[in-house]
């Protein structure tokens, strides 16, 4: 009888002990596990000029380098606007060369006989005025007369003065504001020249960061606006893990901490260390702290590097976090986001 009382004892002792772990396991909080993804830096090449895309370099896929060309922009525009500044700067030039050339010698010439002519009609107007003077001082014609002869003297030598100065402009050649003004036309062409032909090489665009060709966005043929990206490139070796952590676990995480994170997709682990934690909070998870009450906690990202390159390592691949059993109770609720 006693034989039996103790193997059912033990039998009901050892039944009390699997319902314990049954019930310790059902109820009891599971580690906290986070479930980020890997992110990389992407560039993107856009065109500089609008036009239409001519032709595509590169694929998705591709890996590039710095300075590959990656795609051409054909702009008809920029063509007749560079056709319109070599007919400017042809009009610059000759307009340039005219004035520093000097007056034509026919100009001179012709000058110099007014000049002449002019010297020649005062001699005849002085002659014609004294003999006038005379006839007037015998009372031989009236005073009238003389007045007349005396006005045209005048007239005369204002004539030769005005020839005198055109000869004297003439044979000097043009002044400096016409140079200064030749100048400047010529710079301008020059300038215009200069902007066209830098918008014309920008029509090529190059890569200026090496990575794999992640994305094109347009095909030829296409219209191109200014500024629109048309090529992706994504570099892979500046890859880091992206977490978004509530805040009740965010204690954990401080900069330069690091972690072992398994990457499934891989099958391995590798070691990541936190170089980055938000300053502000983004969007509200709700869990309930008391029944009946509850309240929105913040959700932080958290961006981690590897301490060392991990060979196959892509954009979007997930990578998964246990933190310590002591958040058991703060995870019971809800996993991390």
């Amino acid at each position: 009888m006693t034989k039996r009382r103790l193997l059912i004892l033990a039998v009901l002792a050892v039944v009390a002990i699997a319902v314990s772990i049954v019930f310790w396991r059902t109820y009891s909080a599971p580690t906290p596990r986070l479930q980020g993804q890997i992110e990389a830096r992407q560039y993107m090449v856009s065109s500089k000029v609008p036009g239409r895309l001519a032709e595509v370099e590169v694929r998705r896929g591709d890996s590039v380098t710095v300075g590959d060309v990656m795609f051409r922009i054909d702009s008809p525009e920029l063509e007749a606007k560079l056709t319109q500044v070599d007919a400017l700067d042809t009009i610059s030039r000759s307009l340039a060369q005219a004035v520093e050339g000097g007056t034509r010698e026919e100009k001179i010439a012709a000058a110099r006989s007014e000049f002449q002519k002019a010297q020649a009609a005062e001699t005849m107007a002085r002659t014609t005025y004294e003999r006038t003077r005379v006839l007037a001082e015998q009372g031989v014609i009236a005073r009238q007369r003389l007045d007349e002869a005396f006005t045209l003297l005048r007239i005369a030598e204002q004539t030769r003065v005005t020839a005198g100065e055109v000869l004297r402009l003439a044979e000097a050649g043009p002044r400096e504001e016409a140079r200064t003004a030749t100048r400047a036309g010529e710079e301008i062409t020059a300038s215009l020249r200069d902007e066209i032909n830098e918008l014309l090489e920008d029509s090529i665009a190059f890569a200026h960061h090496k990575g794999i060709v992640s994305n094109v966005l347009l095909n030829p043929g296409e219209l191109v606006p200014q500024g629109f990206p048309v090529v992706m490139i994504t570099d892979l070796d500046e890859a880091w893990a992206l977490f978004n952590v509530r805040e009740d676990l965010l204690r954990h995480f401080s900069p330069g901490a690091e972690f072992d994170l398994d990457i499934p997709s891989l099958g391995r682990q590798a070691r990541f260390k936190v170089s980055h934690i938000a300053a502000l909070g983004d969007f509200a998870t709700w869990r309930a702290t008391v029944p009946g009450r509850g309240f929105d906690m913040r959700t932080f990202e958290v961006e981690m590097h590897p301490v060392e390159a991990v060979p196959g390592l892509r954009a979007g691949m997930s990578v998964l976090l246990d933190l310590p059993s002591e958040d058991a109770q703060a995870g019971s609720q809800h996993g991390a986001n």
